[in-house]
């Protein structure tokens, strides 16, 4: 007498002929996969819902049609490779666009090849190939969950003010324009022995246009996000107390749907534009609280770093102040030079090469700015222009990420931090005030303490300090490295 097949026996032997499991099979990691390394890239509903449809539906869709199509007449020679061949090649080809967002034929086409391979002598196998792709799905969750318990955990207590600044009213109402060049290092590391950059030019520009310099700026984290939501914020978030840059939950949202800079300038009656090269701030598709934004989300695709897609500020920019509001404006203007050193070790060509692209990307980055404030002082000559970088170059380090490791050399150190701030004051008058502008977190403060005539916003400055994740060297976590004083410290946070 014939051994029944068990109930659990009978649907092991069937998933390799059941579409959705194929279909969950193939999708899930990926999904998993991408979400865990792109949290902050990738968390809005309207993403989600699209990437619903392109790792789990179309693959059901798929291979419901393919195994019709295997169990067809006509398919009775081939149809047994069809499925596996499918289920590999569609599998990698999802693995390859979450890694490389870009069509690259050449991997394309060694996927091509791996699967027909797989298929044809390995589908014999197909049902356990499709069981370790689940159980990675599985693996894969368990590791995503401390992300989404710390989402929806999210205490958002740090973000309120300590006082009423937020209902601030201007006494002075020029336009003001935030100029916000990556990674342009401040004035005083382009002297230093990692730099050694001759910026004469630039410089003599500045002064021409009455700009003040401030030469020992710094940013406060060392990251664009990191460094914009604490600027944006007027607050201190300290990497959500995370050991990873990735972690930075609400990042984007917080600098581009709601904060107290925007509040503030909107409760004086500005209009809000936000003008970038790159949708970089707009990856995941917040809800835009600026007024203006030279990005539709139409243009930026779904799976994206957002550096794939680019326009000319110069234009946008022009366009934005012919349609300024009379009852004032803000504008936020990101452009992507000079940038940083490259940020693994894979992608650097040494310290010296990348020095030397950086101050390549320099000249570039000056170029721009010059014809942004030449822009601005001919359309808008009472403006006031604000040029302040988010971090630092890294310049003399081989890559970014070797900042992750704990060290004692201020150079290293300040090549992190070190930002450019340069402020076109209205009439050339900066005010005492300015003393205070030390670090980004607090730039907003004091413009408003400025801008309202009241001193006692200034009574509640966040501490200049300065902040990183470390990895290496020490416990991993949030360490400050530079006290309101500019001394090296090392304190965890």
């Amino acid at each position: 007498m014939k051994p029944k097949n068990s109930f659990p026996g009978k649907h092991f032997q069937n998933i390799s002929q059941n579409p959705v499991l194929i279909a969950l099979g193939v999708g899930l990691y990926p999904l998993v996969f991408y979400y865990s390394r792109n949290f902050g890239m990738i968390n809005s509903w309207e993403q989600f819902g699209y990437f619903l449809l392109l790792f789990i539906a179309l693959p059901i869709v798929l291979f419901s049609f393919l195994k019709w199509i295997s169990n067809s007449s006509f398919a009775s020679k081939w149809g047994k490779y069809l499925l596996p061949f499918f289920s590999v090649f569609l599998f990698l080809f999802y693995i390859k666009i979450i890694l490389y967002a870009d069509i690259q034929r050449k991997i394309i086409l060694g996927i091509f090849i791996v699967a027909a391979l797989i298929a044809y002598f390995l589908h014999k196998h197909f049902k356990n190939w499709i069981l370790l792709q689940l159980i990675l799905a599985v693996i894969g969750f368990i590791g995503l969950v401390p992300t989404l318990m710390k989402y929806v955990n999210y205490d958002s207590e740090w973000t309120q003010q300590p006082d009423s600044i937020e209902e601030v009213i201007f006494k002075k109402k020029p336009n003001i324009y935030y100029i916000q060049p990556d990674g342009y290092a401040s004035f005083s590391e382009m002297e230093s022995d990692f730099y050694k950059v001759d910026n004469t030019d630039f410089n003599t520009f500045l002064a021409e246009n009455n700009f003040k310099n401030y030469p020992d700026f710094r940013s406060n984290y060392i990251t664009t996000i990191s460094s914009n939501s604490a600027t944006f914020m007027m607050k201190h978030h300290y990497y959500n107390h995370g050991k990873d840059y990735s972690e930075m939950l609400h990042a984007r949202k917080n600098i581009i749907t709601e904060n107290p800079v925007l509040s503030i300038f909107k409760n004086n009656g500005y209009k809000t534009h936000f003008i970038s090269e790159h949708p970089y701030l707009l990856v995941n598709r917040p809800k835009v609280g600026f007024d203006f934004t030279n990005f539709d989300y139409s243009e930026i695709p779904y799976i994206s770093t957002g550096f794939n897609v680019k326009k000319e500020v110069l234009p946008d920019l022009k366009k934005a102040i012919d349609s300024k509001n009379d009852g004032g404006n803000f504008f936020f203007i990101e452009i992507f030079e000079p940038s940083h050193v490259s940020t693994t070790k894979d992608a650097s060509k040494g310290k010296e090469v990348e020095r030397d692209e950086w101050i390549k990307r320099l000249r570039i980055a000056n170029a721009k700015i010059e014809k942004m404030v030449n822009l601005i002082t001919e359309k808008d000559p009472e403006a006031l222009i604000m040029i302040m970088a988010d971090h630092g170059g890294f310049v003399g380090l081989d890559y970014t990420r070797q900042a992750y490791t704990k060290t004692s050399n201020p150079e290293i150190i300040y090549t992190t931090f070190g930002a450019m701030l340069a402020i076109k004051w209205p009439n050339g008058e900066a005010p005492d005030s300015d003393s205070f502008l030390k670090s980004c977190v607090n730039s907003f403060r004091v413009l408003f303490a400025y801008l309202g005539e009241e001193e006692k916003y200034l009574e509640h400055l966040q501490e200049d300090a300065s902040y990183l994740i470390l990895k290496e060297g020490a416990q991993s976590g949030v360490y400050k490295y530079i006290d309101s004083n500019g001394n090296i410290v090392f304190k965890k946070v």
